[in-house]
């Protein structure tokens, strides 16, 4: 009875090691055919997908301007280039990085701190500021746009890294609203700023003009007027705060970089009616499309 018992126990572990050892295999075989179809890119660009009109989700593909300048990159070096959506803080420090991201292209604004980073193509869109209001509680207005002296003591929200949250940061920090209890709340998108005056978490948000025109659009219940700097006596003119942008390149992909330049300055390129690709891009993606004469 013993040796029957012990042998019934001997099967019973070998069919279990059997079994084992052919999940064991299949997970393997699995993990080669899984490996063998992932896609093989030359390039990663990243991106933030919540700053319309230049990259923004239609169901579940990001399209926009700056999507049209990278397949246009891609065309022209004859290059597979993968479209990431990553948080906008992330995007320098990766491309800086160089191994998880060779070029980031996200409405970028070129400034010194990151220019010590990566190596920016050339400008592409020059935008201004803008407060997001809601009209039932808006700022004081000057002349069709708004001083940032109107914000002072309110709470401001802006995208966390965004242009607008260095500008009021440096406002708060040192400018004409220190030391005067106004309020910075960094929120993930523009988008979510905007969400926030109408739940009364913030008062204002500030955000890219074409961004916040694209909000405003969407949103009846909200306006934006420029933020503007005021002029430093009585004689100067008040003056906007602007912003270049361009796409932020690794300094080791230099061919990646040219190959930006080129296709930014064949888009920039004005037409007979003085227009350029890059206009009638976000014309297109604004949804503001004009009709040909």
């Amino acid at each position: 009875m013993v040796k029957k018992r012990s042998s019934k126990v001997l099967q019973f572990f070998a069919n279990w090691w059997l079994l084992i050892l052919l999940f064991i295999g299949f997970s393997i075989l699995n993990t080669i055919t899984l490996i063998q179809n992932i896609k093989s890119y030359d390039y990663t660009v990243e991106t933030n997908a919540f700053f319309a009109p230049f990259e923004y989700y239609d169901n579940r593909q990001i399209v926009g301007v700056d999507v049209e300048i990278i397949n246009r990159v891609a065309e022209k070096l004859d290059a597979d280039i993968d479209i990431k959506n990553v948080e906008f803080g992330m995007i320098i420090d990766n491309v800086a990085n160089g191994v998880i991201a060779d070029a980031g292209a996200a409405g970028l604004t070129i400034t010194p701190a990151r220019a010590e980073k990566v190596d920016f193509s050339i400008p592409y869109y020059t935008s201004v500021q803008y407060v997001i209001f809601d009209p039932m509680n808006p700022p004081e207005i000057k002349n069709d746009y708004i001083v940032w002296d109107a914000l002072s003591g309110k709470v401001i929200g802006t995208q966390t890294g965004s242009t607008g949250y260095l500008f009021t940061s440096d406002e708060i920090e040192e400018g004409v609203l220190k030391d005067t209890n106004t309020k910075l709340k960094g929120l993930d998108s523009h988008q979510i700023a905007a969400d926030a005056i109408k739940a009364h978490i913030i008062d204002y948000a500030i955000a890219d003009e074409l961004a916040a025109k694209f909000i405003v659009e969407k949103n009846p219940g909200l306006a934006a007027l420029p933020l503007y700097y005021s002029g430093e006596s009585p004689d100067e003119a008040d003056y906007p705060a602007e912003e270049s942008y361009a796409i932020a390149v690794n300094k080791q992909r230099p061919e990646l970089l040219e190959a930006f330049n080129e296709v930014l300055s064949e888009m920039l390129i004005p037409d007979e009616e003085g227009k350029t690709e890059m206009d009638k891009l976000i014309l297109k993606y604004m949804g503001l499309f004009e009709e040909e004469s």
